[in-house]
C-alpha cells in the first residue's frame, strides 16, 4: 500500500488498554499508537526482508516496521529528499555512496547476489544463454542503467563482450521479473533470488559471467532516524545470526 510518494508494508499495531484505569475514569482507550521504524530496502530484499520484520515486531510488540521496497535508486533520492527513512538497505554499494552524508557511521556489507536470466516456465524462446538476448530474437527487459540490477546488467554485457537492445527498462528488480512472469518477455534479468522467490513462474538460465560482476549489498541507520537505538537494532538483526540465516535460505550469499 502507499503512504505518500513512498510504498510500504504494514506490519501490525499493538495497543494496550490498561483496564483499571478505564473503570477508574470510566472510559477505556489507548494512549498511544506505538513506535514505527520505516526501513527502506532494494526490492530484490523484499521476501527475506518481509521475514525479518516479524522477527523484529514479535521482539518489539509496540513497534511498526514499515517497509519501503523499491529500486535502490529511487530509494536514494527519496531519503535525499527528505524522506523519513531510519535505516538504508541497498543492493550495491554506489547507491548506498550517493547518500552517504545521510547515513550514521560506515555502512556494513550483509550479502552478495548475483544476476542471472529468468525465462517463462518451458522457455519458450529457447534461450541458452547470454548471447541468445543480444540477438534480437527475443523480447528481453532489463532494469534501467542507474539502478543496481541494470548497472550489474551492462557490466555483464561487457564481460560477455556483447550488448543488449531491450523491449523496455524498469524501475526495479520485480519490475522486470513481472514482465516474465506475465510473458510479457521472454527473458529478463534479475538477481537469483528473484527466481528462488518465484519458483515455478519462472525458470533460471545461468550466466556464467556473472560470478564476476556480484553486487554487495550494504546496510547503514540514516543519521536522521528518529529513534536510532532502534534503528540500530533492525540493522544488528540484519547482520546478525538470523539475518545471515534468512537471507541465506532466500539465496543471497555471504560478503
Amino acid at each position: 500500500m502507499r503512504q505518500g510518494a513512498w510504498q510500504v508494508r504494514r506490519g501490525r499495531w499493538t495497543c494496550v488498554v490498561l483496564v483499571a484505569a478505564a473503570l477508574a475514569v470510566g472510559t477505556a482507550g489507548c494512549g498511544s499508537e506505538g513506535r514505527t521504524l520505516n526501513v527502506f530496502a532494494a526490492a530484490s530484499l523484499t521476501e527475506p526482508f518481509g521475514r525479518l520484520e516479524t522477527v523484529f515486531e514479535q521482539r518489539h510488540p509496540d513497534v511498526d516496521v514499515r517497509l519501503n521496497l523499491v529500486g535502490s535508486t529511487t530509494l536514494g533520492s527519496q531519503i535525499t529528499e527528505g524522506a523519513p527513512a531510519d535505516v538504508f538497505a541497498s543492493a550495491n554499494e554506489q547507491a548506498m555512496a550517493d547518500v552517504a552524508a545521510d547515513m550514521d557511521g560506515e555502512p556494513e556489507p550483509f550479502a552478495t547476489n548475483r544476476l542471472t536470466i529468468a525465462v517463462p516456465p518451458g522457455n519458450p524462446a529457447d534461450i541458452q544463454g547470454f548471447d541468445d538476448l543480444a540477438g534480437g530474437g527475443a523480447t528481453v527487459v532489463v532494469c534501467r542503467p542507474q539502478v543496481p540490477c541494470g548497472a550489474a546488467a551492462r557490466e555483464v554485457a561487457e564481460l560477455a563482450g556483447t550488448s543488449l537492445s531491450p523491449a523496455s527498462e524498469e524501475q526495479d528488480v520485480k519490475d522486470v521479473l513481472n514482465k516474465v512472469v506475465t510473458r510479457e518477455a521472454d527473458a529478463g534479468l534479475v538477481y537469483r533470488t528473484d527466481v528462488r522467490a518465484a519458483a515455478g513462474k519462472v525458470e533460471e538460465v545461468r550466466i556464467p559471467q556473472a560470478s564476476r560482476a556480484e553486487n554487495r549489498y550494504p546496510i547503514a541507520v540514516s543519521a536522521r532516524a528518529a529513534e536510532p537505538e532502534l534503528a540500530a537494532e533492525f540493522r544488528d538483526l540484519v547482520l546478525g545470526d538470523e539475518g545471515r540465516r534468512v537471507l541465506g535460505e532466500a539465496g543471497f550469499g555471504t560478503p
